[in-house]
């Protein structure tokens, strides 16, 4: 069987997202509904934002509740887009150039999110939430502004409105899908990923003081013509699911690679970290993720791998819609007690960690 594989239990949650914009507040999510843009329909529109201080309390409250047999308690690997764009600048230029910061200066322009990053540091200094990168923008940069050069008006009230997150499922009128930010295979856009790339993690190191190791392209989207830029700065591992979307041409569509095996190499030499385990109850309320969790945590075992758990940041954000965290911070906390009373040698690591244990493990890994 292809891929490494493990006696320990180990348990590793990767959550997408955090430092993006996604929705601005409650308030620009009420000004969509009146303007007839049914953001309601796209749960990532519906409960995903910044988190406050108050979300990443609770989220932190759950995770120090539970300890495993190392007395280390859970831990988030918070997959960080380092910038947001710069709206005015943007609209300055009539669309034409892009302007973005780092997503710390985002959190200082709303008073609901000023003290939000002491949270991340208090999180980071506890062990229950340890950032990597996810990229520079959760953003195709060059589509958008066409879109919006294009005179697209939802795109372009979203814009307006501050954000850019909006899918097909809020309104079928909407041309395009931004939200892949390496969605080209072309080698000028290749040569502008790179570029973005540098910058990402160039922020990250500023933003944090220590390098991104693992690496998780949006969408799971991305070129292999990528990876020799992220090996290149210091990137060793790379984080998705069984499955890899490689683009075709300039956003024409994707081909799809079934290369998800943990602990396999890339052409370039990163090492897969195969996310096998999934809790997202914020996108299917009615589903009960912590069964489908929990069997797969048990199928992962079996077969002697991580159990690699994906649980998106919408899952934890409470500040659009408090019903949110309401129901799932129970739950979440319900599934880690479980984890830790079925499995009591666990041990929670972070992506990166991981991805040192499959290297340090003098097994033969496969390049697929």
């Amino acid at each position: 069987m292809f891929g490494w594989r493990t006696k320990r239990h180990l348990v590793v949650i990767e959550s997408d997202d955090w430092g993006t914009i996604r929705m601005p507040s409650r308030e620009v999510y009420e000004e969509f509904m009146h303007r007839g843009i049914r953001v309601d329909r796209d749960p990532y529109c519906r409960y995903d934002g910044l988190a406050t201080k108050h979300d990443l309390e609770n989220l932190f409250e759950v995770l120090q509740s539970v300890i495993d047999k190392n007395g280390h308690p859970a831990v988030i690997t918070a997959n960080t887009l380092s910038a947001n764009p710069v709206f005015d600048k943007i609209k300055e230029s009539d669309f034409t150039q892009y302007y973005f910061e780092p997503f710390t200066e985002t959190l200082k322009r709303d008073a609901a999110h000023a003290d939000a990053f002491e949270m991340w540091q208090q999180g980071m200094a506890a062990g229950v939430f340890h950032p990597q990168s996810h990229g520079r923008e959760h953003l195709y940069v060059k589509k958008w502004l066409q879109t919006l050069r294009n005179g697209d008006k939802v795109t372009r009230s979203a814009f307006d409105l501050g954000t850019w997150g909006l899918t097909n499922l809020v309104d079928p009128s909407i041309n395009g899908y931004y939200m892949g930010a390496f969605n080209s295979e072309e080698d000028a856009d290749v040569r502008d990923f790179e570029a973005i790339i540098d910058d990402a993690l160039r922020m990250f190191k500023d933003i944090f003081g220590f390098e991104s190791k693992s690496f998780t392209p949006t969408t799971y989207t991305w070129s292999p013509k990528i990876e020799p830029c992220l090996v290149t700065h210091g990137v060793k591992y790379i984080q998705s699911t069984f499955q890899q979307k490689v683009p075709m041409g300039d956003d024409k569509g994707v081909k799809w690679l079934y290369r998800g095996f943990q602990g396999t190499r890339t052409k370039a030499g990163l090492i897969r970290t195969c996310r096998n385990c999934f809790w997202e109850p914020s996108t299917k309320p009615d589903y009960d993720y912590f069964s489908d969790c929990m069997k797969r945590i048990e199928i992962a075992f079996k077969w002697g791998k991580a159990a690699n758990i994906c649980a998106h940041r919408l899952n934890f954000i409470g500040s659009i819609d408090s019903k949110n965290t309401d129901r799932n911070l129970p739950e979440f906390k319900r599934l880690l007690q479980e984890i830790v009373k079925r499995w009591p040698d666990v041990e929670f690591v972070t992506s990166d960690q991981l991805g040192e244990i499959i290297e340090n493990s003098n097994q033969h890994l496969w390049r697929l």
